[in-house]
Protein backbone atom coordinates (compact mmCIF):
# COMPACT_ATOMS: atom_id res chain seq x y z
CA UNK A 1 0.00 0.00 0.00
CA UNK A 2 1.11 3.47 -0.87
CA UNK A 3 1.17 6.13 1.66
CA UNK A 4 0.74 9.06 0.27
CA UNK A 5 -1.40 11.34 2.12
CA UNK A 6 -2.77 11.19 5.73
CA UNK A 7 -6.56 9.87 3.97
CA UNK A 8 -4.07 6.76 2.78
CA UNK A 9 -2.47 6.46 6.36
CA UNK A 10 -6.12 6.73 8.52
CA UNK A 11 -7.33 4.37 5.72
CA UNK A 12 -5.23 1.42 7.12
CA UNK A 13 -7.20 1.60 10.22
CA UNK A 14 -10.21 3.96 10.40
CA UNK A 15 -13.05 2.47 11.65
CA UNK A 16 -16.04 1.85 9.63
CA UNK A 17 -18.33 2.42 12.88
CA UNK A 18 -17.39 3.11 16.24
CA UNK A 19 -14.33 3.59 17.78
CA UNK A 20 -13.13 7.54 19.03
CA UNK A 21 -12.64 10.68 17.47
CA UNK A 22 -9.42 11.87 17.20
CA UNK A 23 -8.63 15.68 18.24
CA UNK A 24 -6.15 18.32 16.93
CA UNK A 25 -5.35 19.61 20.19
CA UNK A 26 -4.67 23.20 17.99
CA UNK A 27 -7.91 23.88 17.09
CA UNK A 28 -10.27 21.37 19.47
CA UNK A 29 -11.62 19.58 16.02
CA UNK A 30 -12.51 16.15 15.26
CA UNK A 31 -10.48 15.07 12.40
CA UNK A 32 -10.80 11.61 12.08
CA UNK A 33 -11.48 8.40 14.38
CA UNK A 34 -9.41 5.12 15.67
CA UNK A 35 -10.65 1.87 16.64
CA UNK A 36 -10.79 1.35 20.30
CA UNK A 37 -9.61 -2.62 21.72
CA UNK A 38 -11.46 -4.90 24.05
CA UNK A 39 -9.82 -6.88 26.61
CA UNK A 40 -10.74 -9.30 24.54
CA UNK A 41 -8.64 -7.76 21.50
CA UNK A 42 -5.28 -7.57 23.80
CA UNK A 43 -5.57 -11.08 24.53
CA UNK A 44 -5.51 -11.96 21.22
CA UNK A 45 -3.12 -9.96 19.97
CA UNK A 46 -0.77 -11.55 22.84
CA UNK A 47 -1.46 -14.60 21.53
CA UNK A 48 -0.68 -13.87 18.00
CA UNK A 49 2.32 -11.92 18.78
CA UNK A 50 3.32 -15.32 20.60
CA UNK A 51 2.57 -17.67 18.16
CA UNK A 52 4.77 -15.48 15.66
CA UNK A 53 7.72 -15.29 18.21
CA UNK A 54 9.06 -18.70 17.33
CA UNK A 55 9.40 -17.93 13.70
CA UNK A 56 10.89 -14.35 13.79
CA UNK A 57 13.36 -15.62 16.83
CA UNK A 58 15.08 -17.79 14.56
CA UNK A 59 15.74 -15.19 11.68
CA UNK A 60 19.42 -14.47 12.00
CA UNK A 61 20.62 -11.25 13.19
CA UNK A 62 21.20 -10.03 9.59
CA UNK A 63 17.94 -11.07 8.25
CA UNK A 64 16.08 -9.05 11.02
CA UNK A 65 18.42 -6.07 10.65
CA UNK A 66 17.56 -6.10 6.68
CA UNK A 67 14.00 -5.65 8.11
CA UNK A 68 14.21 -3.22 10.09
CA UNK A 69 16.40 -1.05 7.52
CA UNK A 70 13.53 -1.75 5.35
CA UNK A 71 11.14 -0.53 7.45
CA UNK A 72 12.93 2.32 7.51
CA UNK A 73 12.63 3.13 4.23
CA UNK A 74 9.04 2.48 4.28
CA UNK A 75 8.85 5.68 7.21
CA UNK A 76 10.93 7.82 4.71
CA UNK A 77 8.83 7.22 1.90
CA UNK A 78 5.93 8.21 4.01
CA UNK A 79 7.56 10.42 5.94
CA UNK A 80 5.71 13.76 5.08
CA UNK A 81 2.04 11.94 5.98
CA UNK A 82 3.30 10.61 9.11
CA UNK A 83 4.48 14.24 10.10
CA UNK A 84 1.04 16.10 9.18
CA UNK A 85 -0.58 13.43 11.02
CA UNK A 86 1.56 13.65 13.68
CA UNK A 87 1.30 17.36 14.07
CA UNK A 88 -2.60 17.30 13.94
CA UNK A 89 -2.99 14.78 16.15
CA UNK A 90 0.21 15.60 18.99
CA UNK A 91 0.11 19.22 18.10
CA UNK A 92 3.76 19.70 17.75
CA UNK A 93 4.86 21.89 14.53
CA UNK A 94 6.10 20.10 10.92
CA UNK A 95 9.18 22.40 11.59
CA UNK A 96 11.79 22.47 14.05
CA UNK A 97 12.76 19.93 16.79
CA UNK A 98 9.29 18.63 15.68
CA UNK A 99 6.79 16.59 13.95
CA UNK A 100 9.64 16.27 10.78
CA UNK A 101 12.29 15.58 13.39
CA UNK A 102 10.74 13.30 15.31
CA UNK A 103 9.57 10.63 11.72
CA UNK A 104 13.47 11.00 10.78
CA UNK A 105 14.38 9.95 14.45
CA UNK A 106 12.16 7.04 14.45
CA UNK A 107 13.95 5.69 11.03
CA UNK A 108 17.46 6.81 12.50
CA UNK A 109 16.92 4.77 15.31
CA UNK A 110 15.88 1.66 13.21
CA UNK A 111 19.09 2.01 11.28
CA UNK A 112 20.65 2.30 14.90
CA UNK A 113 19.90 -0.62 15.99
CA UNK A 114 19.94 -2.80 12.81
CA UNK A 115 23.77 -1.72 12.61
CA UNK A 116 24.53 -2.13 16.40
CA UNK A 117 27.03 -5.71 16.75
CA UNK A 118 26.62 -8.02 19.64
CA UNK A 119 28.80 -11.04 19.34
CA UNK A 120 28.91 -13.61 22.33
CA UNK A 121 31.15 -12.05 25.18
CA UNK A 122 34.11 -14.69 26.22
CA UNK A 123 34.39 -14.28 30.19
CA UNK A 124 36.67 -16.99 30.92
CA UNK A 125 38.90 -18.21 28.79
CA UNK A 126 41.79 -19.90 30.50
CA UNK A 127 42.90 -23.83 31.39
CA UNK A 128 39.88 -23.69 33.58
CA UNK A 129 37.67 -24.05 30.51
CA UNK A 130 35.72 -21.38 28.81
CA UNK A 131 32.86 -19.49 29.60
CA UNK A 132 30.30 -16.91 27.22
CA UNK A 133 27.37 -15.06 27.75
CA UNK A 134 24.81 -15.14 25.01
CA UNK A 135 22.11 -12.89 24.59
CA UNK A 136 18.72 -15.02 23.69
CA UNK A 137 15.20 -13.38 22.67
CA UNK A 138 13.02 -12.90 25.84
CA UNK A 139 9.63 -13.34 23.96
CA UNK A 140 6.60 -10.96 23.67
CA UNK A 141 7.19 -7.48 24.54
CA UNK A 142 4.46 -5.20 25.70
CA UNK A 143 5.58 -1.58 24.57
CA UNK A 144 3.56 1.33 26.61
CA UNK A 145 4.33 4.61 24.97
CA UNK A 146 3.39 8.43 25.88
CA UNK A 147 1.51 10.94 24.20
CA UNK A 148 4.16 13.54 24.05
CA UNK A 149 6.66 11.54 21.25
CA UNK A 150 4.08 8.95 20.47
CA UNK A 151 6.01 7.56 17.71
CA UNK A 152 9.65 8.51 18.40
CA UNK A 153 9.03 6.84 21.69
CA UNK A 154 7.60 3.74 20.30
CA UNK A 155 10.44 2.87 18.33
CA UNK A 156 12.93 3.28 21.30
CA UNK A 157 10.63 0.46 22.21
CA UNK A 158 10.31 -1.57 19.05
CA UNK A 159 13.19 -1.38 17.55
CA UNK A 160 15.63 -2.98 19.91
CA UNK A 161 12.87 -5.56 20.87
CA UNK A 162 12.60 -6.55 17.49
CA UNK A 163 16.31 -6.86 16.73
CA UNK A 164 16.62 -9.13 19.13
CA UNK A 165 14.09 -11.79 18.17
CA UNK A 166 11.07 -10.24 20.05
CA UNK A 167 7.81 -10.05 18.97
CA UNK A 168 5.57 -6.55 20.18
CA UNK A 169 2.28 -5.79 21.16
CA UNK A 170 2.04 -2.33 21.96
CA UNK A 171 -0.31 0.08 23.46
CA UNK A 172 -0.16 3.96 23.03
CA UNK A 173 -1.67 6.83 24.72
CA UNK A 174 -4.97 7.33 24.17
CA UNK A 175 -4.89 10.66 22.81
CA UNK A 176 -2.25 9.51 20.24
CA UNK A 177 -3.37 6.46 18.87
CA UNK A 178 -3.95 7.31 15.55
CA UNK A 179 0.05 8.50 15.19
CA UNK A 180 0.86 5.57 16.60
CA UNK A 181 -1.35 2.81 14.22
CA UNK A 182 -0.20 4.92 11.58
CA UNK A 183 3.57 4.30 12.23
CA UNK A 184 2.79 0.57 12.48
CA UNK A 185 0.82 0.57 9.56
CA UNK A 186 3.84 1.32 7.63
CA UNK A 187 6.35 -0.52 9.21
CA UNK A 188 3.82 -3.67 8.79
CA UNK A 189 3.81 -3.32 5.05
CA UNK A 190 7.53 -4.72 5.51
CA UNK A 191 7.45 -6.92 8.70
CA UNK A 192 6.25 -10.32 9.03
CA UNK A 193 2.47 -10.79 10.26
CA UNK A 194 2.12 -10.35 14.18
CA UNK A 195 5.29 -9.41 15.01
CA UNK A 196 4.21 -6.13 15.55
CA UNK A 197 1.04 -5.59 17.21
CA UNK A 198 -0.72 -2.15 17.81
CA UNK A 199 -4.00 -2.44 20.57
CA UNK A 200 -5.14 0.77 21.33
CA UNK A 201 -7.25 -0.27 24.20
CA UNK A 202 -7.99 1.75 27.15
CA UNK A 203 -5.63 1.38 30.70
CA UNK A 204 -8.15 -0.83 31.99
CA UNK A 205 -8.60 -3.06 28.71
CA UNK A 206 -4.76 -3.33 28.41
CA UNK A 207 -3.98 -4.55 31.85
CA UNK A 208 -2.97 -7.78 30.74
CA UNK A 209 -0.43 -6.25 29.16
CA UNK A 210 1.74 -6.09 32.66
CA UNK A 211 -0.13 -9.03 34.20
CA UNK A 212 -0.41 -12.07 31.40
CA UNK A 213 2.64 -14.78 32.37
CA UNK A 214 2.82 -14.70 28.48
CA UNK A 215 4.61 -11.44 28.99
CA UNK A 216 8.16 -11.45 29.11
CA UNK A 217 9.22 -7.94 29.68
CA UNK A 218 7.34 -4.66 29.98
CA UNK A 219 8.62 -0.99 28.65
CA UNK A 220 6.70 1.76 29.74
CA UNK A 221 7.32 5.64 29.58
CA UNK A 222 5.23 7.78 31.44
CA UNK A 223 4.84 9.31 34.92
CA UNK A 224 6.01 7.81 38.02
CA UNK A 225 2.88 7.57 39.40
CA UNK A 226 1.54 4.98 36.72
CA UNK A 227 5.39 3.06 36.78
CA UNK A 228 4.97 1.97 40.22
CA UNK A 229 1.76 0.58 39.24
CA UNK A 230 3.26 -1.68 36.38
CA UNK A 231 6.04 -2.94 38.59
CA UNK A 232 3.33 -3.99 41.28
CA UNK A 233 1.29 -5.73 37.82
CA UNK A 234 4.60 -7.32 36.78
CA UNK A 235 5.73 -8.84 40.37
CA UNK A 236 3.33 -12.02 39.89
CA UNK A 237 4.54 -12.84 36.76
CA UNK A 238 8.18 -11.24 37.25
CA UNK A 239 8.30 -10.07 34.19
CA UNK A 240 11.71 -7.94 32.83
CA UNK A 241 10.70 -3.99 33.24
CA UNK A 242 12.30 -1.03 31.94
CA UNK A 243 10.41 2.23 33.49
CA UNK A 244 11.17 5.96 31.93
CA UNK A 245 9.35 7.78 34.13
CA UNK A 246 9.00 11.51 35.61
CA UNK A 247 11.62 13.61 35.38
CA UNK A 248 11.96 17.71 36.72
CA UNK A 249 15.65 17.74 35.29
CA UNK A 250 17.67 20.89 37.07
CA UNK A 251 20.25 22.53 35.40
CA UNK A 252 22.71 24.37 36.94
CA UNK A 253 24.33 27.53 35.43
CA UNK A 254 27.73 28.19 36.86
CA UNK A 255 29.46 31.87 37.08
CA UNK A 256 31.57 31.67 34.07
CA UNK A 257 29.01 31.26 31.54
CA UNK A 258 28.03 32.90 28.82
CA UNK A 259 24.34 34.60 29.28
CA UNK A 260 24.65 35.33 25.35
CA UNK A 261 26.22 31.40 24.26
CA UNK A 262 23.95 29.50 26.12
CA UNK A 263 20.85 31.42 26.09
CA UNK A 264 19.36 29.56 22.91
CA UNK A 265 20.72 26.20 23.75
CA UNK A 266 18.77 26.70 27.48
CA UNK A 267 15.76 27.46 25.90
CA UNK A 268 15.98 24.96 23.98
CA UNK A 269 16.67 22.30 26.66
CA UNK A 270 13.44 23.11 28.62
CA UNK A 271 11.12 24.32 25.67
CA UNK A 272 11.87 21.45 23.18
CA UNK A 273 8.37 19.96 21.88
CA UNK A 274 6.44 23.25 23.97
CA UNK A 275 8.18 21.54 27.05
CA UNK A 276 6.49 18.12 26.98
CA UNK A 277 9.63 16.09 27.05
CA UNK A 278 10.47 13.91 30.14
CA UNK A 279 14.05 14.84 30.22
CA UNK A 280 13.86 18.52 29.06
CA UNK A 281 14.68 21.18 31.43
CA UNK A 282 12.86 22.04 34.07
CA UNK A 283 14.46 24.01 37.10
CA UNK A 284 17.41 26.49 36.06
CA UNK A 285 19.80 27.78 39.02
CA UNK A 286 21.57 30.32 37.84
CA UNK A 287 24.00 32.36 39.89
CA UNK A 288 23.23 35.50 41.03
CA UNK A 289 26.51 37.22 39.64
CA UNK A 290 24.59 36.54 36.02
CA UNK A 291 21.58 35.88 37.27
CA UNK A 292 19.47 39.08 35.49
CA UNK A 293 22.02 38.39 32.36
CA UNK A 294 20.74 35.00 31.96
CA UNK A 295 16.85 35.55 32.52
CA UNK A 296 16.98 38.65 29.68
CA UNK A 297 18.96 36.42 26.82
CA UNK A 298 16.27 33.92 27.79
CA UNK A 299 13.57 36.34 27.62
CA UNK A 300 14.85 37.75 23.67
CA UNK A 301 15.27 34.09 22.62
CA UNK A 302 11.67 33.32 23.95
CA UNK A 303 9.90 36.63 22.51
CA UNK A 304 11.19 35.66 19.05
CA UNK A 305 10.34 31.98 18.80
CA UNK A 306 6.45 31.57 16.84
CA UNK A 307 3.86 29.79 18.57
CA UNK A 308 0.81 28.77 16.58
CA UNK A 309 -1.18 25.63 14.53
CA UNK A 310 1.58 23.07 14.23
CA UNK A 311 0.47 23.03 9.77
CA UNK A 312 1.50 26.19 9.44
CA UNK A 313 4.90 26.52 8.44
CA UNK A 314 6.08 29.51 10.78
CA UNK A 315 5.79 27.65 13.98
CA UNK A 316 8.06 25.95 15.73
CA UNK A 317 5.60 25.52 19.45
CA UNK A 318 2.96 24.20 19.63
CA UNK A 319 -0.27 23.80 21.94
CA UNK A 320 -0.39 21.41 24.75
CA UNK A 321 -1.46 18.17 23.63
CA UNK A 322 -4.18 18.10 25.88
CA UNK A 323 -6.66 20.17 28.69
CA UNK A 324 -5.44 18.26 31.80
CA UNK A 325 -1.67 19.46 30.83
CA UNK A 326 -2.76 22.68 29.99
CA UNK A 327 -4.46 23.06 33.67
CA UNK A 328 -1.33 21.38 35.57
CA UNK A 329 0.94 24.04 33.68
CA UNK A 330 -1.71 26.92 34.30
CA UNK A 331 -2.19 25.96 38.48
CA UNK A 332 2.08 25.88 38.98
CA UNK A 333 2.13 29.09 37.22
CA UNK A 334 -0.31 30.79 38.83
CA UNK A 335 0.95 29.13 42.36
CA UNK A 336 4.53 30.92 41.43
CA UNK A 337 2.83 34.39 41.16
CA UNK A 338 0.57 34.21 44.21
CA UNK A 339 4.33 33.14 45.76
CA UNK A 340 5.40 36.44 44.64
CA UNK A 341 7.16 35.57 41.70
CA UNK A 342 8.49 37.86 39.06
CA UNK A 343 6.49 36.50 35.64
CA UNK A 344 8.78 38.35 32.82
CA UNK A 345 7.46 36.91 29.94
CA UNK A 346 3.67 35.15 29.56
CA UNK A 347 1.68 33.33 31.80
CA UNK A 348 -1.06 35.19 30.17
CA UNK A 349 -3.03 32.60 28.17
CA UNK A 350 -6.50 33.40 27.00
CA UNK A 351 -8.93 30.18 28.50
CA UNK A 352 -11.28 31.24 25.96
CA UNK A 353 -9.55 30.71 22.71
CA UNK A 354 -9.74 27.48 20.54
CA UNK A 355 -7.10 24.69 21.24
CA UNK A 356 -4.83 24.42 24.23
CA UNK A 357 -2.14 27.15 23.75
CA UNK A 358 -0.28 28.21 26.84
CA UNK A 359 2.06 30.78 25.69
CA UNK A 360 6.01 30.41 26.54
CA UNK A 361 6.40 31.47 29.90
CA UNK A 362 9.57 32.49 32.20
CA UNK A 363 9.43 32.68 35.79
CA UNK A 364 12.50 34.68 37.74
CA UNK A 365 13.11 35.37 41.59
CA UNK A 366 11.17 32.41 42.36
CA UNK A 367 11.47 30.56 45.94
CA UNK A 368 13.25 27.09 45.78
CA UNK A 369 9.94 25.10 47.18
CA UNK A 370 7.62 26.29 45.03
CA UNK A 371 5.25 24.35 43.04
CA UNK A 372 6.43 25.59 40.01
CA UNK A 373 9.90 24.51 40.93
CA UNK A 374 9.14 21.18 43.10
CA UNK A 375 6.73 19.66 40.85
CA UNK A 376 7.11 19.02 37.32
CA UNK A 377 5.40 21.29 34.88
CA UNK A 378 5.86 19.19 31.80
CA UNK A 379 4.95 22.22 29.65
CA UNK A 380 6.00 25.69 28.71
CA UNK A 381 6.86 27.12 31.61
CA UNK A 382 10.22 27.49 32.58
CA UNK A 383 11.10 28.98 36.91
CA UNK A 384 14.31 30.28 37.15
CA UNK A 385 15.73 30.33 40.76
CA UNK A 386 18.59 32.49 42.06
CA UNK A 387 21.67 31.24 43.78
CA UNK A 388 24.81 32.42 45.11
CA UNK A 389 26.49 29.21 46.51
CA UNK A 390 27.46 26.38 44.24
CA UNK A 391 27.30 23.94 47.33
CA UNK A 392 23.23 25.30 47.33
CA UNK A 393 22.38 25.08 43.84
CA UNK A 394 23.90 21.14 43.71
CA UNK A 395 21.49 20.22 47.09
CA UNK A 396 18.79 21.92 45.20
CA UNK A 397 19.30 20.29 42.19
CA UNK A 398 19.85 17.02 44.26
CA UNK A 399 16.14 17.39 46.75
CA UNK A 400 13.92 15.71 44.29
CA UNK A 401 13.28 12.15 44.49
CA UNK A 402 13.58 12.29 40.68
CA UNK A 403 16.41 12.36 38.47
CA UNK A 404 16.36 12.15 35.12
CA UNK A 405 18.38 14.16 33.18
CA UNK A 406 20.43 17.34 34.48
CA UNK A 407 22.54 19.77 33.05
CA UNK A 408 25.52 22.15 33.76
CA UNK A 409 26.48 25.23 31.76
CA UNK A 410 29.65 27.01 32.35
CA UNK A 411 32.75 28.27 29.96
CA UNK A 412 35.14 25.90 32.00
CA UNK A 413 34.68 22.21 30.94
CA UNK A 414 36.35 21.06 34.06
CA UNK A 415 34.42 22.65 36.47
CA UNK A 416 31.19 21.71 34.83
CA UNK A 417 32.68 18.03 35.16
CA UNK A 418 33.36 18.59 38.47
CA UNK A 419 29.36 19.60 39.27
CA UNK A 420 27.98 16.98 36.90
CA UNK A 421 29.81 13.83 39.02
CA UNK A 422 27.54 15.43 42.09
CA UNK A 423 24.42 15.27 40.41
CA UNK A 424 22.03 12.07 40.79
CA UNK A 425 20.24 11.83 37.56
CA UNK A 426 20.75 9.07 34.81
CA UNK A 427 22.48 11.37 32.32
CA UNK A 428 24.18 14.78 32.63
CA UNK A 429 24.80 17.16 29.79
CA UNK A 430 27.23 19.78 29.56
CA UNK A 431 26.17 23.06 28.01
CA UNK A 432 23.27 21.49 26.50
CA UNK A 433 20.26 19.41 27.77
CA UNK A 434 18.08 17.04 26.51
CA UNK A 435 20.32 15.50 23.62
CA UNK A 436 19.96 11.73 23.44
CA UNK A 437 21.59 9.75 20.69
CA UNK A 438 21.15 6.00 19.62
CA UNK A 439 24.23 4.91 20.65
CA UNK A 440 24.66 6.29 24.09
CA UNK A 441 22.50 4.58 26.98
CA UNK A 442 19.36 6.25 28.56
CA UNK A 443 17.96 5.71 32.17
CA UNK A 444 17.06 7.24 35.22
CA UNK A 445 18.04 7.35 38.67
CA UNK A 446 16.18 7.49 41.64
CA UNK A 447 12.21 7.15 40.96
CA UNK A 448 12.87 8.18 37.31
CA UNK A 449 12.58 4.89 36.78
CA UNK A 450 15.51 1.87 36.09
CA UNK A 451 16.74 0.30 32.83
CA UNK A 452 18.66 1.53 30.16
CA UNK A 453 17.73 2.20 26.55
CA UNK A 454 19.87 3.04 23.89
CA UNK A 455 22.62 1.21 22.25
CA UNK A 456 24.16 -2.42 22.76
CA UNK A 457 22.97 -1.74 26.28
CA UNK A 458 19.33 -1.60 25.02
CA UNK A 459 19.65 -4.07 23.14
CA UNK A 460 20.97 -6.39 26.17
CA UNK A 461 17.82 -4.82 28.41
CA UNK A 462 15.39 -6.91 26.11
CA UNK A 463 17.34 -10.11 25.54
CA UNK A 464 17.60 -12.97 27.85
CA UNK A 465 21.24 -13.21 29.29
CA UNK A 466 22.32 -16.94 28.63
CA UNK A 467 25.65 -17.96 29.78
CA UNK A 468 27.08 -21.06 28.02
CA UNK A 469 30.09 -22.61 30.03
CA UNK A 470 32.23 -25.90 29.19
Amino acid sequence: MSFQTIDDLLAAFQPASGGRDVVDPATGEVFARVPVATADDVDAAIARAEAAQAGWAARSHAERSELLDRAADAIEAAAEPLAQLLSREQGKPLNGPNARFEVGACAAWLRANAAFELEPEVLVDDESGRAEMHYAPIGVVAAITPWNWPQMISIWQWAPSLRMGNTVVSKPASSTTASVLALAAVMNEVLPEDVLIVVPASARDAQALTTDPRIGKVMFTGSTEVGRQIARDAADSVARLTLELGGNDAGIVLPDADPAAIAEDLFWGAFINTGQTCAALKRLYVHDSIYDEVVEALAEVARNVPMGVGLDEQNVLGPLQNRGQYEVVDRLVEAARDGGARIVLGGDPDHEAPGNFYPTTLVADIDNDNPLVAEEQFGPALPIIRYSDVEQAIEWANALDVGLGSSVWSSDRDAAIAVARRLEAGTTWINKHGAVDPRVPFGGAKQSGYGLEFGVDGLKAVSQPHVISY
